[in-house]
């Protein structure tokens, strides 16, 4: 079988925006990662999150089933093995999967009227 991306991925970037609404709009401030698994079995990862000032949290478990996608909002604890982000600090993730996945990472940044989307790849090795 071809490969299928990748077991080890990295988002340097993180940092949960301020979390306030947009008047009259859904939207609401946050990251989020999602991961993407095209192969015939669930994909068991270890999510790590570093810090500036701190010491890291270490093999956060996270599943994405078989042939599924799968979004894990940063700002929500219960998404990310109970972790409370503290939003504007500085953090990197780490990912380590059993199995080959593709991670994206997504920012909605609404602390100016304009808005703004940040999406981009995470490193995969």
């Amino acid at each position: 079988m071809e490969k299928q991306g990748k077991r080890n991925w990295y988002v340097i970037d993180g940092y949960l925006p301020y979390k306030g609404k947009v008047m009259d709009q859904p939207f609401e401030g946050h990251e989020a990662i999602m991961i993407l698994n095209c192969h015939d079995e669930d994909a068991d990862i270890a999510m790590d999150i570093y810090y500036e000032d701190r010491e890291p949290d270490l093999d956060i478990p996270l599943t994405v089933a078989a042939r599924r996608v799968k979004c894990f909002r940063m700002d929500r604890p219960e998404d990310i093995g109970g972790i409370a982000l503290e939003r504007q600090c500085q953090y990197s993730l780490r990912f380590r999967s059993n199995i080959e996945v593709v991670l994206q990472y997504g920012r909605m940044d609404i602390a100016q009227p304009n808005l703004a989307y940040i999406g981009l790849m995470g490193y995969g090795e």
